[in-house]
């Protein structure tokens, strides 16, 4: 029937058979959703679960605080180091490959971290796991592009992002209460069989994309210089407030990490294929959403960073009570992501994507309001409301990004999202972290309680400043979509 007009007849099966297959075509794409979201799921609860288990870690190991961190760091320098490596890399050879692959190494690395013999072990393991998780975070929102229509794509890449963010809030309490029920070692092993479910609904659901027509280099001297200038720079950052942000280690590292990324910039500047495609940040567009979610992702982090201080060591709430309110914001997140990229689909990214940042600005001059004596109810609505406005603009924000770049680019606006979104992580840690201890430090000689609230509420209002900027640069981008 292919290639002839398809004339009404009185034969059923013709019509019925195409209506089949229209209905097997709307049913892949949500397979390919959920293959996508619970790879973006595992790979974001990785990011966060270790924290929780770091202790009973040191302890199984007797290792010192300072060693078993690298568990989280080196996972978090690797991912951020690759991420636009793999994007390009899926360009050129394909995303479904990609990021089959990284499942692959996922989970067995899962596997391999939840059988480490050592910390030295379970670091390298970690490493490898990480490896896995930048092939999928890197190639994960361009599959969805190329198999989503323009219509439907912020309602997909909405959703996505939805698993992102319960990925990184559920992780601390999924994993304390797998480490309280089994061990650490649960964490870990808990991925494998979720993740062997998503690999063979990627290797049966997600369509194989060809390599790319126009034959193209890999660009492995930006790769090298990116890697190693992200690295240096995330890590001085990630250190900035526990050494010192005048020490000479860390002034040495944010030196070399310029170094490195501008040399970075004159590499992609002059090869014929660069791994970083510079011309997508001369599109209003695509440089505005990534400026926007680097901002969105500083006020996120700095509630991660700054909630268990103060409702643990604050307001003296043991661990399962703190969880339960900080439940409230994911939840509403939860909720409105798919339905504001549903409208971004219909309306445009600007005008939710603003709206978005406004309210998560007064959900962060809310928690810089936080006393002693605030109410739970009044925790919980600020927290709610900051759920509200980050599930506002983080759809319509990822697909005005993603549909900024052309298709043969979109593993690079995958590594540019992602790598915005880790950037925005350490970088929102890093800033609460050195205003929270120095507001700490300033106040050493009067009550130290109530030099814990002043140093959070100085770290939100900081948060709050970030959303301000990030009203103007969701503003900035313009009406397209």
């Amino acid at each position: 029937m292919e290639g002839k007009p398809v004339v009404p007849t009185s034969e059923a099966p013709i019509a019925g058979g195409s209506l089949v297959r229209r209905m097997a075509g709307m049913e892949r794409k949500w397979w390919i959703l959920l293959a996508v979201g619970i790879g973006t799921f595992m790979s974001a609860l990785d990011g966060s679960v270790a924290n929780i288990v770091l202790p009973l870690v040191s302890r199984a190991f007797g290792s010192d605080v300072a060693t078993v961190e690298w568990v989280v760091t080196l996972y978090l320098l690797v991912v951020s180091g690759l991420l636009l490596s793999f994007g390009r890399l899926g360009d050129l050879r394909g995303h479904k490959p990609v990021y089959v692959v990284g499942f692959a190494v996922f989970v067995l690395s899962s596997a391999l971290c939840g059988l480490a013999p050592t910390v030295g072990t379970l670091i390298a393991f970690r490493a490898l796991q990480a490896l896995g998780a930048a092939m999928l975070f890197a190639n994960g929102p361009a599959i969805l592009t190329k198999n989503f229509p323009s219509a439907q794509r912020g309602q997909a890449l909405g959703l996505q992002a939805t698993m992102t963010y319960l990925g990184l809030t559920v992780g601390p309490s999924l994993g304390g209460w797998l480490a309280d029920q089994f061990s650490w070692r649960a964490v870990f092993y808990i991925n494998v069989p979720v993740g062997l479910l998503a690999l063979l609904l990627s290797l049966r659901f997600i369509p194989h994309d060809p390599a790319t027509a126009q034959p193209e280099r890999f660009d492995l001297a930006g790769a090298v210089t990116f890697m190693a200038g992200l690295v240096t720079l995330l890590l001085g950052l990630n250190e900035g407030y526990a050494w010192g942000w005048t020490s000479p280690a860390i002034l040495g590292l944010l030196a070399t990490a310029g170094l490195f990324l501008g040399a970075f910039v004159v590499i992609e500047r002059r090869v014929p294929n660069p791994m970083l495609d510079l011309s997508l940040f001369q599109r209003r567009l695509f440089s505005a959403s990534t400026a926007s979610a680097v901002l969105n992702y500083i006020c996120i982090y700095s509630i991660i960073f700054l909630m268990p201080f103060y409702l643990i060591q604050g307001r003296g709430l043991d661990p399962a009570q703190a969880g339960l309110l900080l439940t409230a914001q994911p939840l509403v997140m939860a909720v409105a992501a798919p339905l504001s990229g549903t409208l971004s689909d219909r309306i445009g990214a600007r005008l939710p994507g603003t709206v978005g940042m406004i309210i998560l600005a007064v959900g962060m001059f809310l928690l810089s309001r936080l006393g002693p004596q605030s109410p739970p109810g009044y925790v919980a609505a600020a927290l709610a409301i900051v759920g509200l406005g980050t599930g506002t603009f983080i759809s319509p924000n990822t697909s005005a990004l993603m549909g900024a770049a052309p298709r043969h680019r979109q593993g690079i606006a995958s590594g540019v999202l992602a790598t915005a979104r880790n950037f925005g992580m350490v970088l929102g840690v890093g800033l609460a972290g050195a205003i929270f201890t120095t507001v700490l430090a300033m106040n050493q000689g009067g009550n130290s309680t109530t030099a814990l609230f002043s140093a959070v509420d100085a770290s939100f209002l900081m948060a709050t400043a970030a959303a301000a900027l990030g009203v103007l640069t969701s503003a900035a981008r313009g009406t397209q979509a």
